[in-house]
């Protein structure tokens, strides 16, 4: 190897810096070899071209109805068999379902959807369909006839649902009340204290005389030996302590009952209810420390407040000038059955035959309370008729509510034994 002595001038290095006599060049960039070239590529023709898909609109675009096809595609050609079979589809389906449906469009009619291109643009069947039915729908509300029709149907279906309403609401409205009724077993108590009731108060076994051969009369002859009631003694001294009722009083009702139910036996009244009015009004002749005499008297006589208007009462002036009830300038309910002088001399009457309608007897005023109570053809077996009665003798209802419940609980004390 030649040392660098024997190397040529020129071919040996220097130290000095000189210019290079060379250009530089940038290196050429080289292509790589996997780089990607789009290449366009075209859909294979078969047959028929196939139809671009159209671009998606809104739902409820182009004036409120479908999007229309005809904005991105012709009408198809008469020589399209997809169009060919669609069109004879629609037309079987159109024939078919005309037949039941007369408002659907005819056959005839979808051989005119051809001629119509506001119907045949939109390229959809069921739409052209649907726009057929619709004129013809128009057609036919267009007729004179139909325009009378459906506002004819729906005022014949305005007039029977008011005749069902009347028909339901009326009678239910002319119904008694629900508190007019009673119930056969313990009244049950509402809010106010009055019983909710469905039937007429339960009652008793009815009076039976100790002399079958008796037979009570509504007006006992004058100057009998005995009380008319005493027939009933049996009957009564058999229920008096279970009931807490002396037999006087047990005696008068009975008695009473009796006479009603020959003199007017459409009434149907029972002795408990003379028995509920005369608990509420006095206890039987027992009230304020009086006593009932074996003679059907209370002793001192039962004699109630003055009328006067204070504390809820009515306001009545006197009218029999203090001789039954010791009241110059107001009346009083008086005696065991708490009747009102005026009331008394209209139907005040002699049960006991010793010639004296005598408001202080028992006697005299259980039988004048059944009068007064069956006044008018009252039918007490009724509810109806029942608080009738009852509201006539004294009107608020929380009377009719209490005596409801005395009677009633003496009805059901007196079957159960």
């Amino acid at each position: 190897m030649a040392s660098d002595e024997e190397k040529p001038e020129a071919e040996q290095p220097t130290t000095v810096d000189t210019p290079a006599t060379t250009p530089i060049r940038p290196p050429t960039p080289r292509e790589p070899a996997d780089r990607w070239i789009p290449v366009e590529i075209t859909a294979p023709q078969l047959g028929e071209p196939a139809d671009p898909k159209p671009p998606h609109q809104p739902k409820h675009a182009a004036e409120g109805l479908r999007p229309s096809w005809s904005e991105t595609n012709p009408v198809p050609a008469a020589g399209n068999v997809r169009w060919q079979r669609a069109e004879a589809k629609a037309r079987k389906r159109a024939a078919a379902r005309a037949k039941t449906d007369p408002l659907y469009a005819p056959t005839s009619d979808i051989s005119d959807i051809s001629d119509k291109p506001d119907l045949l643009e939109s390229g959809n069947t069921r739409w052209q369909l649907s726009q057929a039915r619709r004129e013809r729908l128009d057609r036919f509300k267009a007729r004179p006839g139909v325009r009378f029709l459906l506002p004819g149907m729906l005022l014949a279906v305005l007039l029977a649902a008011a005749g069902v309403a009347g028909a339901v609401v009326v009678p239910a409205a002319s119904k008694p009340r629900a508190d007019a009724s009673a119930s056969p077993g313990p009244a049950p108590q509402g809010t106010n204290g009055a019983p909710v009731i469905t039937d007429p108060p339960a009652s008793g076994e009815a009076p039976q005389p100790d002399n079958p051969s008796a037979s009570p009369t509504f007006s006992p002859p004058p100057g009998a030996q005995q009380r008319p009631a005493d027939v009933y003694g049996a009957w009564a001294a058999a229920r008096s302590v279970r009931l807490d009722i002396p037999v006087v009083a047990l005696q008068a009702y009975g008695y009473a009952e009796a006479v009603t139910a020959r003199s007017t036996p459409k009434c149907h009244l029972t002795w408990t209810t003379l028995a509920g009015i005369g608990k509420i009004e006095s206890d039987h002749g027992r009230t304020n420390g009086s006593v009932l005499q074996d003679d059907g008297r209370s002793v001192p006589p039962v004699i109630g407040p003055p009328l006067d208007g204070q504390n809820n009462r009515q306001s009545v002036a006197d009218t029999d000038q203090g001789v039954m009830d010791n009241d110059r300038t107001w009346d009083r309910a008086v005696g065991p059955m708490q009747f009102l002088p005026a009331t008394w001399k209209q139907y005040g009457l002699d049960a006991d035959a010793n010639g004296v309608a005598d408001i202080d007897d028992i006697d005299d005023a259980a039988l004048t309370a059944a009068a007064y109570l069956c006044e008018g053809g009252r039918d007490l077996s009724t509810v109806e008729g029942w608080n009738a009665a009852v509201h006539a003798y004294n009107l608020p209802e929380e009377y009719r509510a209490a005596v409801f419940n005395a009677t009633n609980d003496y009805g059901r004390r007196d079957r159960q034994g």
